[in-house]
């Protein structure tokens, strides 16, 4: 499964949820055999609503996704269909990220509109970062965050916890590749903050209460609300608080939120250069990307600089971007590269043995999280 899809059997692709829903809604397996249903990735449903159900088509980012196409053959997988017993009728068409997939009925968008770019929300944002050469990676601050790293036409097989996957495809094919990791939790562990314990009224203010204090005073924050992603892939793990002593405040405890991005982000790509991949600068995008205490954290753990671009919206960019080379408005991807521009840089300034001791202190932290559900049941 892993070798033909370059994923970890897990609750977070599509092919298990697929399953289930056929094995236990009533008569839906009979109508997946008759081909009166259909499945996709958002992407799909958006198109077949848009072009009033004239199409149903993914691209291959997407596709490489549900755990069920071969990134190898760029093909749905037939041993993968029948080992989770799920009908080839149910599913789109692949095409490349940038190819034709039908015209937006006008009375939606005011016009009769070409559908010519779709990819995955973090091959999107890596476009939007012009990741398009071997070895550029990118790291999304979002809910969750996600790092991602062209290996050109090479499929790089992780044996540390990361995701082989399609980083883009623009002729039918030929695709380039690239390796990733999916952290679940990260600005949604400053929702928490605000929601959960109340102690910032907007996410804005994380940022300047994590300012009042140097450092989390010895508190480490692991976000494992929903299990834990790459690199550990624990569907167990739960979010734990440690470290916390009279002295602590709710300053310490937003400043180890900030913290926990940067750790988890680092352990991520620390598994990359495990598997002899190595980044000498991290681009960042999404809404924490503009939280300076958190890039310069970030910067300082990694020992590698980190690039803020001018525009941090990059999945947004990314999809504009390859619905723009699909229609011809730019030549090729060097034109769309010529677009990235960088409006900040953060240079490492911790030394490197306060750097080892806090990723050390970090780890016990993330171990004390580990298996906690499987061990309560």
């Amino acid at each position: 499964m892993r070798r033909r899809t370059g994923l970890l059997l897990d609750p977070y692709f599509s092919a298990t949820k697929i399953g289930w829903m056929l094995d236990r809604v009533p008569g839906l397996r009979d109508r997946a055999e008759r081909g009166e249903i259909a499945f996709g990735t958002v992407d799909s449903w958006l198109i077949w609503n848009l072009t009033g159900g004239a199409r149903h088509a993914t691209d291959v980012t997407n596709a490489a996704r549900t755990l069920l196409f071969d990134i190898e053959q760029l093909c749905w997988s037939d041993s993968l269909l029948e080992m989770f017993a799920i009908p080839r009728a149910i599913l789109p068409e692949v095409l490349p990220c940038t190819a034709d997939f039908g015209t937006a009925l006008p009375e939606l968008l005011g016009a009769s509109i070409p559908l010519t770019g779709v990819a995955g929300d973090q091959h999107a944002a890596l476009a939007g970062q012009a990741g398009f050469t071997r070895g550029l990676g990118k790291n999304t601050y979002g809910t969750g965050s996600f790092v991602m790293v062209n290996t050109g036409n090479e499929i790089v097989r992780g044996d540390s916890g990361l995701l082989t996957t399609i980083a883009f495809g623009f002729k039918p094919g030929r695709v380039s590749y690239a390796l990733e990791g999916s952290i679940f939790v990260t600005g949604a562990a400053v929702q928490w903050l605000r929601d959960g314990l109340g102690i910032i009224e907007r996410s804005a203010d994380v940022e300047a209460l994590a300012r009042t204090v140097a450092d989390s005073g010895g508190v480490y924050f692991v976000p494992a609300f929903t299990g834990l992603g790459a690199p550990y892939w624990d569907p167990y793990a739960r979010g734990t608080l440690v470290g916390l002593t009279r002295g602590t405040t709710r300053a310490h405890i937003a400043r180890a939120a900030l913290e926990a991005m940067a750790f988890q982000s680092a352990d991520v790509i620390r598994a990359m250069q495990r598997d002899d991949f190595t980044l000498t600068e991290l681009r960042v995008d999404g809404g924490a990307a503009r939280n300076d205490v958190t890039m310069q954290f970030q910067a300082d753990i990694l020992g590698i600089d980190v690039v803020r671009p001018r525009v941090t919206e990059t999945t947004a960019l990314g999809a504009a971007y390859l619905a723009g080379l699909g229609c011809g408005f730019w030549p090729d991807v060097a034109a769309v590269s010529g677009q990235w521009r960088e409006e900040r840089r953060f240079v490492p300034a911790m030394p490197a043995d306060r750097r080892a001791a806090l990723s050390a202190a970090w780890s016990r932290a993330v171990e004390r999280s580990r298996d906690w559900a499987a061990d309560a049941e």
